[in-house]
């Protein structure tokens, strides 16, 4: 593609008309008719130089060019515009447009564009690659376009020529571990080893172990010398993930491994130097844990050397199309298939979800649509969202309903909330579980095959 140019414009003729003019000057055109289309078709075959229109509906050019430039810096863009002014010229080229041309425009001013255009990428393509080894990695790609994450984006890749402890916060699936990974991977330990342990995976009795590791006859069952996590990870980085599930005691044993730099193995007496790196990531509000009295005070305040807030999906809406497009090309290319397109209709429905899991519930649902699509474009029918039962926090109802209304609805809820065991319906609503059964017999959901998930765990007081 590298004599290649993609136009973007809603009318067709303009694009005929550019189509002919760049390939009669020897280059090949290619042409998208909105910028979704284009943004697709960028991540499926790299364009040198773009020429796109600003008034387009959906997305307009200036919001074309600054998610595409955040991904791939060193594409130049050209802009042509119908309705110019002097503030629009202005954003464009404080967002990186290479040029901005005004309609009508003649056949010098696109070919001068265009030349200058491939002269200063040949300049400039080795720096804008090692620049964004963030936003755009071989194997782990960080595709966002989004204010808020190019600024954490950047502010990782200043914390990473440090040894600062780094505290990463955010919901389960907005992507903790990959700002980890990053971080190690920019870092001067980026020849040392990398090593994730989850703090909530293990029972606490073998955390401990797990973390410090235990000398030969420790502990039953301990028929041999173990190294560490900390150990394993020296000279690299360790991650501690979910780090708020840690137990208290062992919450006091890693501070002094942070105080002290040093740890002693389950069962030894020697002391350990420690070498290392150490991001803790967590999906709570760790000051509020804090308050709560389950986490210590002076361990927060340990690992929260270089605090990180990822934000949800819900509230960076705009990195959908662009998460979804690149999502669809790892699958498809991952499964061994032609590359698929996703329909207007679909891309509406992604943009318009939620996402309660994040990035991780659209990562599911893009290879759950590819998988099973048997066409060359993804439709509306190919989504199906991860949909779970949930409590909210709020109910209505309408004026006149009867109590008893009223109170089977709450009953209910709360018995989905659950998961269906009774004990938990009764103690959250402060009533007996005998009055729970009595309630659900008199609703007819006393039957197995009435309420399959309804269980009962604990006998009556």
């Amino acid at each position: 593609m590298q004599d290649s140019i993609l136009i973007v414009d809603d009318e067709p003729l303009v694009c005929k008309s550019l189509s002919e003019l760049v390939t009669r000057e020897g280059y090949k055109a290619q042409v998208a008719y909105d910028a979704y289309e284009a943004l697709q078709t960028i991540q499926q075959d790299r364009f040198p130089v773009v020429v796109a229109d600003i008034n387009m509906p959906k997305m307009n050019g200036l919001e074309f060019l600054q998610r595409t430039k955040a991904i791939f810096p060193d594409i130049a863009i050209i802009l042509i515009t119908g309705y110019a002014t002097v503030e629009s010229a202005i954003e464009a080229m404080k967002s990186g447009a290479h040029d901005y041309i005004c309609k009508p425009f003649s056949q010098s001013e696109i070919k001068a564009a265009i030349e200058n255009a491939f002269a200063d990428i040949s300049d400039n393509i080795t720096i804008s690659h090692a620049a964004n080894s963030y936003t755009f990695h071989q194997d782990e790609r960080i595709v966002t376009a989004d204010p808020q994450m190019l600024d954490i984006l950047d502010k990782a890749k200043l914390i990473a020529q440090t040894d600062s402890t780094v505290l990463i916060q955010g919901e389960s699936g907005t992507g903790k571990e990959l700002i980890a990974r990053a971080i190690h991977r920019d870092s001067r330990r980026s020849n040392g080893p990398y090593v994730a342990f989850n703090c909530a995976a293990l029972p606490e009795s073998l955390i401990e172990s797990e973390l410090f590791g235990h000398e030969k006859g420790s502990f039953t069952g301990a028929i041999a010398r173990r190294i560490g996590k900390f150990e394993m990870a020296h000279s690299g980085t360790i991650l501690l993930d979910e780090v708020s599930e840690m137990a208290m005691p062992l919450q006091a044993k890693l501070l002094r491994a942070l105080q002290q730099r040093e740890i002693v193995r389950v069962g030894g007496t020697e002391s350990i130097k420690l070498d290392v790196r150490i991001i803790a990531t967590t999906n709570t509000d760790l000051s509020s844990e804090v308050d709560a009295g389950k986490f210590r005070e002076d361990l927060f305040y340990r690992l929260c050397v270089v605090p990180l807030f990822l934000p949800p999906l819900r509230e960076r809406k705009g990195d959908v199309p662009l998460l979804a497009q690149h999502l669809i090309q790892q699958f498809c290319k991952r499964m061994g298939i032609e590359a698929k397109a996703l329909s207007q209709e679909a891309m509406k429905i992604l943009e318009e979800y939620n996402w309660p899991g994040n990035v991780r519930e659209l990562e599911n649902t893009i290879e759950r649509a590819v998988a099973l699509n048997q066409e060359d474009t993804l439709s509306t029918d190919d989504l199906f969202f991860n949909t779970r039962k949930k409590l909210s926090r709020y109910m209505s109802f309408e004026i006149g309903a009867s109590l008893r209304d009223i109170e089977k609805e709450i009953i209910i809820r709360t018995l989905e909330d659950v998961g269906g065991n009774k004990q938990r319906t009764a103690e959250v609503l402060g009533i007996t579980s005998k009055t729970i059964r009595s309630k659900l017999r008199q609703y007819g959901y006393d039957s197995p095959s009435q309420s399959p998930d309804i269980s009962d765990t604990e006998s009556d007081s």
